[in-house]
C-alpha cells in the first residue's frame, strides 16, 4: 500500500467528513505472517458480524475452514458449492426439511438467479479483512468498503458518479450481505469502468450492523479515483457544508 495514498484519504476523509466511521479493506494473499487466520469456534457464523471487530480496529484473517456459513465461502470465492436446497431456502422452503427465508418468490426464480450470478475462485489462501488507518506498505487492499449513515452514503454515492456519464456507475445488485462487499466489487475489478456497490439490505444481515447503515463497496481503482476527485468535487461547496454539519 502507498503510504501516501492511505494518509491523504484519512486527511481529506477528516476534512469532509468530520469523524465518519473510516472503511475497511479487503484484499487475498498466501501470506501469513502478521497474524494466524481466526478459527471457526472464534468466528460468529455470519461474515457481517464478523466484521464488527475490524470496523473497530483489528485485522482479521480468514481461510476457507474458518468461514462456517455456504454463501459467505462462495461469496468469498473459497468454494462454488451452493446450500442443499438453496432455492427452497431462499424461496419458500420446504415443510418439516428446509425453512423458507421467501426473498425470492419461486424456487424456480432463484435457479434463475444463481444461474446468472457470477462466481470466482479466490486467488489467496487468506482473506484480508483491515480497516483503512491499519493498512501498511505491504498490504495490497483490493476492495474499499464503508458502513455508512445517510448523510455519508450520500456524499459516497455522488463522489462514485462525479467522473461517469452512466447513471448506473452505482448499483445495488441483489445478494447476502457479504456478496454485496466482497463478490460484486471484488469481480467490479477487471470492468473498465468499474462500478461502486451499495449494499446490505439483505434481512438476515441487517442484524449485525447499525439500524441506519448501509454499505458501500468499491474495488481500489475506483476508490483511488474517487479521492483524487474529492478537492474538485461537490464536496467543496455549501450544499454539502450544510450535510457535513449533521456528520457526527
Amino acid at each position: 500500500m502507498d503510504i501516501v495514498a492511505r494518509d491523504k484519504f484519512l486527511t481529506l476523509w477528516k476534512k469532509y467528513f468530520n469523524n465518519a466511521e473510516l472503511p475497511i479493506t479487503f484484499y487475498y494473499t498466501d501470506q501469513d505472517n502478521t497474524a494466524k487466520p481466526d478459527k471457526p469456534e472464534v468466528l460468529p457464523r455470519c461474515i457481517i458480524a464478523a466484521l464488527a471487530s475490524v470496523r473497530a480496529g483489528q485485522t482479521l484473517y480468514i481461510d476457507s475452514e474458518a468461514v462456517k456459513c455456504f454463501g459467505g465461502r462462495r461469496y468469498l470465492g473459497f468454494s462454488k458449492e451452493i446450500k442443499p436446497d438453496f432455492d427452497y431456502f431462499l424461496s419458500c422452503g420446504i415443510p418439516r426439511k428446509t425453512r423458507g427465508e421467501r426473498y425470492v418468490k419461486t424456487p424456480e426464480m432463484v435457479r434463475q438467479i444463481t444461474k446468472n450470478t457470477p462466481a470466482f475462485t479466490a486467488p489467496g489462501k487468506f482473506a484480508v479483512f483491515k480497516r483503512w488507518d491499519k493498512l501498511e506498505t505491504e498490504d495490497t487492499p483490493e476492495v474499499v468498503i464503508f458502513f455508512a449513515i445517510p448523510d455519508v452514503l450520500s456524499g459516497l454515492f455522488t463522489l462514485a458518479r462525479f467522473d461517469e456519464t452512466d447513471r448506473g456507475a452505482v448499483q445495488t445488485p441483489f445478494g447476502s450481505g457479504c456478496a454485496s462487499i466482497i463478490q460484486y466489487p471484488y469481480l467490479e475489478q477487471t470492468s473498465e469502468h468499474p462500478k461502486a456497490i451499495i449494499g446490505m439490505f439483505d434481512p438476515s444481515a441487517r442484524p449485525f450492523v447499525p439500524k441506519d447503515v448501509l454499505t458501500l463497496a468499491a474495488p481500489i481503482k475506483k476508490f483511488i479515483k474517487m479521492v483524487d476527485n474529492m478537492e474538485e468535487s461537490f464536496l467543496i461547496t455549501d450544499s454539502w457544508q450544510k450535510i457535513q454539519r449533521r456528520i457526527k
